[in-house]
């Protein structure tokens, strides 16, 4: 994952209520449009980032619901 992409997670993440959320609704648009083999290196960047602390008050639930890992963003 890029540090162009990182720093529009990070805005992206500052703007979002806090609560249960996908990856792919921080990703945003173009989600959908990307490789499968993309989407899964971002989603397990994304991860691998989250636990190490990477995206502040953004933790892993470790649980996968509706297809994908969930993560829970404190207020």
């Amino acid at each position: 994952m890029d540090t162009a992409l990182q720093k529009r997670l990070e805005r992206t993440l500052r703007e979002q209520a806090p609560g249960l959320f996908h990856f792919p609704e921080i990703y945003g648009r173009g989600w959908g449009e990307l490789y499968i083999g993309d989407r899964v290196k971002l989603g397990n960047d994304f991860l691998r980032l989250v636990r190490q602390g990477r995206f502040q008050g953004v933790e892993d639930t470790g649980e996968k619901k509706d297809g994908g890992r969930v993560y829970r963003k404190r207020k």
